[in-house]
């Protein structure tokens, strides 16, 4: 045989060993490719007035590197060591060390560079559908078009080009390094099998359990008003993510161990074939893993957590505007909103127009609030907050001498909490009025201008409201004192509306708003975010789920001696593979469901800084990125199939 016969052989059987290998790669590259071109489409320029995408992208393109980077490195370190005996051959039948790295160096340019090369048509092919897509998330009205770009081709080749002469410098220093006999040993002594359960690996068990719950308990600590300074947050996040982190670390180390081997007792030692296949083999094999494990479940957490609370944002950007901005359409200006009102007229829209007066006054709320004054550095004896009349906002009555409060944002709720009832003081210039105060309603009835963003405003009886009126403070009272809302009767007309408003020239523009305008600002700046972010975890996802994948190919032909006596012993295919998914339900389903309860706590912890829904966007992202993890486990049942069946 010839060495281009050997080459062409060799690569024939990795091509079809390593195809998720290949996949990952071709699907790293496609995804690199497209990024860097977004940065050159001319697009993209179009939208820089609305949008700073391009940074972004930027930025998102050098962690894709990382990422894909550590991939390939760590696969080529997987790879290499399978191919020891067949090295070790290569030397035995007098091969120099010089040839055989030639032999491999020429197999894997031919798959990484046509892995490269198709990668890049791909990317090509996909860049219009991705920016058309970015368009979409973040509300930019452009028109997306199929654009090469030659620098994006060129980067892309250099990038990986350095990748490829680092994986070729690993496997020639394997080469060197390794003897002959330590190639045909090369995989038996890649990972240990421990026999048996030590004090020491219970210990570390149940520390690993204890430091993630108390990471947990902090955690849902953490904004409830249990840290009442500064240093006490920082620290209090530092505890999390050390315990957390170290946790899960001593979680795969001994905890999944010392687990599976209380249950195995609980059995007396008497397993079925079925738990002997999944039980057995994950305990012993988790903790050689545990470092690698702790890293895809951290990772994982990360990029779910980041990936929900983008979502979260965006998902809230209607809402969070609704309280921003109490009508379709805001004004403080009366001339500004005179000409905005004709113009809808003029265009044959209906609306419905709401005037308030606001007052500012100063109030004493300290029987009513629950919070640091301290570190807030706030004086709840000297609060300005601002007062309107109950005969301005309708469905909510007030007596004489009582206040509702009305709109409060979830942030601010965290840090000063509102009793249910209480004694409160409003004061005028020269008086204070005494009010009983009967609770917090959640709408908002006036804008962000005169509650500061989130402020609650406080609705009194009319005759209440009138003594403040003639006694007002014009130290504290804002310029404007009149809110105009302008609501549309009919939805369908809002976009309309809303270019109306845009090409309006007001004589205040900051106190003008558009609560469509501020929407849409929001899910571009989150859209941008949320996009670069799904597309970093879905990388992450698949590079992540290769690995797990190569692993249990290792293992799998590792075992295939066992499959063959169990199946000399009577055991058919279908008694092993049920075995067999109860494995891949552990190894892939404990660093899911470890990872997603990571993320779970760390979006509990802080969603209200974030946005106002936090159930839906979670959900979704949680289903959505366990679906596509359990691919590889199905993939790796397929896999463990096929050797299950050659075992005979």
């Amino acid at each position: 045989m010839s060495i281009k016969q050997l080459i062409f052989r060799n690569l024939k059987k990795n091509l079809k060993n390593y195809y998720l290998y290949v996949f990952a790669l071709i699907f790293s590259v496609s995804l690199y490719f497209a990024f860097v071109t977004l940065q050159y489409d001319p697009a993209l320029d179009k939208a820089e007035s609305s949008m700073k995408g391009a940074a972004g992208i930027r930025t998102a393109s050098i962690l894709l590197v990382a990422i894909v980077s550590i991939f390939l490195l760590y696969a080529n370190t997987i790879f290499i060591k399978r191919r020891g005996k067949e090295i070790g051959l290569f030397q035995l039948i007098g091969m120099t060390k010089s040839r055989i790295f030639r032999i491999l160096s020429a197999e894997n340019f031919i798959l990484y560079f046509g892995s490269l090369l198709i990668g890049i048509l791909i990317g090509f092919s996909v860049s219009k559908l991705m920016i058309m897509i970015l368009f979409k998330v973040t509300q930019i009205n452009a028109i997306a078009t199929l654009h090469f770009s030659s620098h994006a081709f060129i980067q892309t080749l250099i990038v990986f080009a350095v990748i490829y002469l680092f994986i070729m410098l690993m496997n020639y220093i394997f080469i060197k390094r390794q003897s002959i006999l330590a190639l045909f040993r090369v995989l038996s002594t890649a990972e240990l099998s421990v026999k048996k359960t030590s004090v020491w690996e219970i210990i570390i068990g149940s520390a690993g359990i204890v430091l993630i719950l108390s990471g947990y308990y902090v955690s849902s600590k953490l904004f409830s008003g249990d840290f009442t300074t500064m240093k006490d947050l920082f620290l209090a996040m530092i505890f999390i993510l050390v315990s957390v982190i170290i946790g899960t670390y001593l979680f795969y180390k001994g905890s999944v161990s010392f687990i599976f081997n209380i249950i195995r007792k609980r059995k007396n030692g008497y397993l079925t074939i079925h738990e002997v296949l999944s039980l057995s083999s994950i305990m012993f094999r988790m903790k050689s893993n545990a470092m690698l494990l702790t890293i895809i479940t951290t990772v994982s957490a990360l990029a779910i957590g980041l990936l929900s609370l983008s979502y979260i944002s965006y998902y809230s950007a209607e809402q969070g505007a609704k309280n921003n901005v109490a009508g379709d359409f805001s004004f403080t200006n009366e001339t500004d909103a005179a000409r905005f009102t004709k113009s809808l007229t003029a265009e044959g829209i209906d609306f419905h127009e709401r005037k308030i007066e606001v007052l500012q006054a100063e109030a004493n709320i300290k029987n009513i609030l629950d919070a640091n004054f301290e570190e807030l550095q706030l004086d709840p004896k000297k609060m300005n907050i601002p007062v309107i009349s109950e005969e301005a906002v309708k469905n909510i009555n007030v007596p004489p001498g009582e206040t509702v409060f009305a709109g409060y944002s979830d942030l601010l709720q965290k840090f000063m909490a509102f009793k249910d009832s209480g004694k409160i003081e409003i004061k005028s210039k020269s008086q204070a009025i005494p009010l009983t105060y009967l609770g917090l309603r959640k709408e908002f009835v006036i804008s962000g201008y005169f509650t500061n963003g989130g402020q609650p405003a406080a609705i009194v009886d009319q005759s209440d409201y009138e003594r403040l009126q003639k006694d007002v403070d014009p130290e504290i009272q804002k310029k404007s004192s009149l809110f105009i809302g302008i609501d549309l009767k009919k939805q369908a007309q809002l976009e309309k509306a809303n270019q109306l408003f845009q090409n309006l020239h007001f004589t205040d523009r900051d106190m003008a708003e558009s609560r469509l305008e501020i929407s849409n600002r929001q899910k571009q700046l989150m859209g941008l975010v949320m996009f670069i972010v799904g597309f970093l975890g879905l990388t992450f996802l698949v590079t992540s789920g290769c690995i797990l994948y190569f692993k249990q190919m290792g293992e799998s032909e590792e075992e295939k001696p066992n499959y063959t006596i169990l199946r000399k012993l009577g055991f058919t295919q279908w008694d092993l593979l049920k075995g067999i998914r109860g494995k891949q339900l552990f190894s892939f389903g404990i660093p899911l469901a470890v990872g997603l309860a990571h993320s779970y706590f760390a979006v509990q912890s802080g969603w209200f800084l974030f946005g106002t829904e936090v159930w839906a966007p979670m959900i979704i992202v949680m289903v959505l990125y366990a679906a596509l993890y359990s691919i590889f486990g199905i993939l790796s049942v397929l896999y463990y199939k096929k050797i299950i069946r050659e075992a005979l």
